[in-house]
């Protein structure tokens, strides 16, 4: 049996694991453990432990249960809330103001948490029975909010683009820095064709002759401030050579569970358990699957898959373009199906020798992954955020979410062909600020 119709077998049947409903851990797991098994015996089982804890043994992992702390304790704080609220009383008067006030707090909230359900629900509970009370339709108004908390995963920090930098043994720092100008870019094409469709609808909202005072406008801000403080203390750690991704982490997670205690009143042993608890559940889970995806990228190694795969694809007579397309529709078919960690540990150790082999910058790559996974978390049948935007509003109907956010997918397909066209959008300011 050939590397490549070996790798065939093993992809149905992990995808078939999974379809069962199997923890994403515990499928990678089997897999990599059974094909090991199968072909190269009982012995080979003596290498699982070494294999696993050489993996995990990495200081870079710090990194995800302090940004997951990062994220629960604002989540766990009004700061979404005060966010949305006063971006719609600066941008009141603009056409569309509304969801493009909610946009940008999706922006502002997924550069605190990096998450995109927790930006969703955050954003998503007050932001769209104001927008549906103020006049505009559901759909827009649902399709804002799914779209715009897939930003969590693309602005840093991005516990996706950890894991990628992990699995792709890549500079998380880089990748980080990578993802800012595509993020605004982004954020600003879901901000246009918000602007555009509420124009053309000719929406007429509720209190729309109603003008706040400056008082009003400013009232919040003492509340934005300590927000704003977070992402510039983590940033100048990180990239004024202060502290390693890590150490950055941890002061980041200092910094909102203080905020949080200070400003947000979260004080009491009962409300700092539930931050805590929350942080250590999700991030076990994250550990156990990137043991599991170690065990899985050595199982694929040991048995030539990669190789042969990489070897097969280097000598196609097609484009290289042609290549990153078809790289491209897999990603996107496996986004309809399947988790973004559990895409980005199965397939970097398989896509980055095709990507380095074709001549493409791995961290440019990382991006376009990274938006591949935002259009995952908006498509059916398994796209996570329009399942949390319809929990959240359970009498609107998923069709209609789903009607509502496909024009933003159109927006991510649009920023993945200018980053093609213009890769400097992705490696200028890495290559600026860190040579």
């Amino acid at each position: 049996m050939t590397p490549l119709v070996i790798g065939t077998l093993i992809i149905v049947v992990t995808v078939a694991l999974l379809a069962t409903g199997m923890p994403i851990a515990f499928a990678l797991g089997a897999s990599a453990l059974g094909f090991m098994i199968a072909f190269d015996g009982w012995r080979s089982v003596h290498f699982v432990p070494e294999t696993v804890f050489a993996g995990l043994d990495d200081f870079t992992l710090v990194s995800l249960p302090m940004f997951i702390i990062m994220g629960a304790a604002v989540a766990s704080s009004r700061a979404g809330s005060d966010l949305y609220e006063a971006l719609a009383r600066w941008l009141h008067r603009v056409p569309g103001s509304l969801v493009i006030s909610n946009i940008g707090a999706c922006a502002l909230f997924a550069a605190l948490t990096g998450s995109s359900p927790a930006t969703c629900a955050a954003i998503g509970k007050m932001g769209i029975p104001e927008m549906r009370r103020r006049g505009y339709d559901a759909d827009l108004a649902t399709g804002a909010i799914a779209a715009g908390g897939t930003l969590g995963i693309l602005i840093p920090p991005s516990i996706t683009m950890i894991l990628y930098g992990i699995a792709s043994e890549t500079s998380i720092g880089r990748l980080f820095l990578a993802g800012v100008i595509p993020g605004l870019l982004l954020t600003g094409l879901f901000m246009a064709w918000a602007l555009f469709l509420s124009w053309k609808r000719g929406t007429r909202l509720v209190d729309a002759d109603r003008i706040y005072s400056m008082k009003e406008k400013l009232e919040l801000l003492p509340r934005l401030l300590p927000l704003l403080a977070v992402i510039v203390g983590v940033v100048y750690a990180l990239y004024g050579g202060i502290a390693t991704p890590s150490e950055a982490a941890g002061v980041g997670a200092l910094l909102c569970l203080g905020m949080v205690m200070i400003i947000y009143r979260v004080w009491r042993p009962a409300e700092l358990w539930l931050i805590l608890r929350d942080g250590l559940r999700e991030s076990g889970m994250l550990m156990l699957i990137i043991g599991a995806s170690i065990l899985f990228g050595y199982m694929m190694s040991s048995l030539q898959v990669t190789q042969s795969l990489a070897e097969s694809i280097g000598g196609l007579q097609v484009h290289k373009w042609v290549i990153f397309g078809a790289i491209n529709l897999l990603l996107l078919v496996a986004g309809m199906f399947l988790p973004p960690a559990a895409i980005i540990l199965m397939t970097t150790p398989i896509l980055m020798p095709v990507i380095t082999a074709a001549g493409f910058d791995p961290i440019w790559f990382g991006v376009i992954l990274t938006i591949n996974m935002e259009m995952g978390l908006i498509t059916p049948p398994v796209g996570l955020n329009l399942f949390v935007i319809n929990g959240i509003t359970p009498d609107i109907k998923l069709p209609t979410i789903l009607r509502g956010a496909l024009p933003f997918m159109g927006c991510m397909m649009v920023a993945i062909v200018l980053l093609c066209v213009f890769p400097e959008l992705a490696t200028w300011l890495p290559r600026v600020l860190m040579g």
